[in-house]
């Protein structure tokens, strides 16, 4: 699981949030399918959505697509923001069968976020990706998980309880060790710092061409980058999203992600009248 419910839709949002102005970069919010009694629903949370208004940027919700809708919706994208979710990618994905069925998979994102993360890098189109995106990007790019890091040694259990209040489980879990000379320290600058941490699966083997910008204690990835991609990315296992005005880590990362969005905008776009 990466991550839990939250039981109210204005739990975490960013009081400061605004709407954007005219002109903002647009960033693709690709939605999980969700069950809601006996219909599917499209499901974003709030948190993310703010996020991106906190970047600067338009946040466009985005249903699941087909293949063949990819390029359409990414020459309307300046920016790609993955979230987190309760279910995990499905590990069919990267040569392996599910360990523990409870789990739930979503096969509808996987199918279309994973060309997606392909072509958006492709294109230089600035991602971020947090918690199930960062997973999503590895295996996108030829990676594998661990399905259940605390059953891998030498690694932490990772989890939340889903017995503690929301703000708990989303409080701070553990430092990372920013790894020296690589974008996430040049835009954190501070050689550590505390994050949360609410995710069952993460990176097993890292994908070519995939540099890794953070570590946990225990040594699992919690952060890495493209690294010679043409545009702007990031990916983390934390949620940096949560309450994310008044974390000076996360408005550096968001504040990061915006100026490469408008930088794309302004090189790929015409001025608006």
């Amino acid at each position: 699981m990466s991550e839990p419910e939250v039981p109210s839709v204005t739990a975490g949002v960013p009081p400061t949030a605004r709407a954007p102005g005219a002109g903002a970069p647009v960033v693709l919010v690709p939605a999980c399918q969700r069950p809601i009694g006996d219909h599917g629903f499209h499901v974003a949370g709030r948190k993310y959505v703010d996020a991106v208004r906190l970047a600067g940027a338009l946040p466009l919700v985005v249903p699941a697509a087909h293949a063949d809708e990819v390029d359409a919706l990414l020459a309307l994208a300046d920016g790609v923001l993955l979230t987190g979710s309760k279910s995990n990618v499905d590990p069919a994905l990267f040569g392996e069968t599910v360990h523990d069925a409870r789990l739930p998979l979503d096969p509808e994102r996987d199918a279309w976020t994973l060309p997606l993360i392909r072509q958006a890098i492709a294109r230089g189109i600035p991602l971020l990706a947090i918690c199930r995106g960062l997973q999503e990007a590895n295996v996108a790019l030829g990676g594998s998980l661990h399905q259940a890091v605390q059953a891998v040694g030498p690694y932490h259990d990772h989890r939340s309880r889903d017995a503690d209040p929301t703000p708990v489980q989303y409080g701070p879990a553990h430092p990372v060790e920013v790894v020296p000379g690589g974008l996430l320290a040049s835009i954190v600058e501070r050689p550590r710092f505390e994050v949360n941490s609410l995710h069952g699966q993460g990176v097993a083997r890292l994908a070519p061409g995939l540099r890794v910008e953070a570590r946990a204690p225990d040594g699992l990835v919690e952060a890495f980058s493209v690294a010679e991609a043409k545009g702007f990315n990031l990916c983390v296992q934390w949620h940096p999203e949560w309450q994310a005005a008044g974390n000076p880590v996360s408005m550096r990362i968001l504040q990061a992600f915006g100026a490469a969005c408008r930088q794309y905008r302004q090189r790929h776009r015409a001025p608006v009248p």
